[in-house]
């Protein structure tokens, strides 16, 4: 096979994972802001004309969000979005226990001035009355993940982001149905005390309480 033939298969290879890379990107923020709600049947052909693609690019990428368990899949029919239950979501706040209270730790132990006075102006939103709601869930995205990015350890942060986005979906469907926030004061007064176990029982009590409400949801 000739040089001009090989160039021309690998730019329509790298055209081909572009493409699946975009309808995945699209159909990821789909499912993180319950777009797509939990439980609904999506079928290749209009998920293909949603995406304004072919339905080789949706088939591959729903099936890396098979693999990161948003969806599953309906044999010569298509897919289903993960539906949301109690068990998965005490699974998930169990996890997030395991992650998040080692990186409140760590940032408690090791955080600078500036680092901290960075975490309170993420979480500002929180206690403006005026702030929308979109500006709040931002805002809990970006001070959970700024605190594993702060402890240092990568496979932590990667797990952590990977948990947040499953944490946006839930956040966004509890937030329109059930009143109140739940707000980062105290993980904030452990970090600045820097109290260690302070800033880990904070954030134990921040989770539970997350978890609560969106059990309070989804188990009704």
């Amino acid at each position: 096979m000739g040089t001009f033939a090989l160039a021309t298969m690998a730019r329509s290879k790298a055209s081909k994972l572009g493409e699946v890379e975009r309808v995945y990107r699209l159909l990821h923020d789909w499912l993180v802001t319950a777009k797509i709600p939990p439980g609904e049947f999506l079928s290749e052909a209009e998920l293909a004309e949603k995406c304004g693609t072919s339905r080789t690019p949706v088939r591959e990428a729903c099936t890396r969000l098979m693999q990161d368990k948003w969806l599953s899949r309906i044999r010569r029919k298509g897919f289903l979005v993960t539906p949301i239950s109690v068990r998965d979501i005490v699974d998930m706040y169990q996890y997030r226990k395991v992650l998040e209270c080692f990186t409140v730790e760590k940032v408690a132990q090791t955080a600078s001035s500036e680092q901290f006075s960075e975490l309170r102006c993420l979480v500002a939103p929180e206690n403006n009355p005026a702030a929308e709601l979109i500006d709040i869930l931002r805002a809990n995205q970006s001070f959970h993940r700024r605190l594993a990015e702060l402890a240092g350890n990568q496979r932590v942060l990667s797990q952590v982001s990977l948990t947040l986005a499953f944490v946006a979906r839930l956040d966004t469907l509890c937030t329109q149905t059930v009143p109140g926030w739940i707000g980062h004061a105290d993980i904030l007064r452990g970090i600045e005390a820097r109290q260690p176990a302070e800033a880990r029982r904070a954030m134990e009590v921040h989770l539970d309480d997350s978890r609560d409400k969106m059990i309070k949801l989804f188990g009704a």
